[in-house]
């Protein structure tokens, strides 16, 4: 699945899951072992290229298969 991170309406991460070194399925068996998990939860496993800086005021949203998941205005 395509995901992309936005900061201030410009793109600066792109990806796919096919990239991530440990499949989604066991990641959340792997961590539901040890944590409850519930809708809701995030888990962060890592960035593609693109991390950078941000500062207070940065808008960020978050895109999974063009769909808009997450939005944060940094304080």
């Amino acid at each position: 699945m395509d995901f992309h991170l936005d900061i201030n309406g410009k793109m600066v991460q792109h990806g796919n899951t096919s990239q991530m070194i440990f499949s989604i399925d066991n990641l959340i068996g792997y961590i539901s072992q040890y944590f409850k998990i519930q809708v809701g939860d995030l888990i962060f496993t890592g960035t593609p290229v693109g991390v950078g800086k941000i500062n207070s005021g940065d808008i960020m949203e978050a895109y999974l298969e063009g769909d808009k998941l997450f939005y944060c205005e940094v304080r």
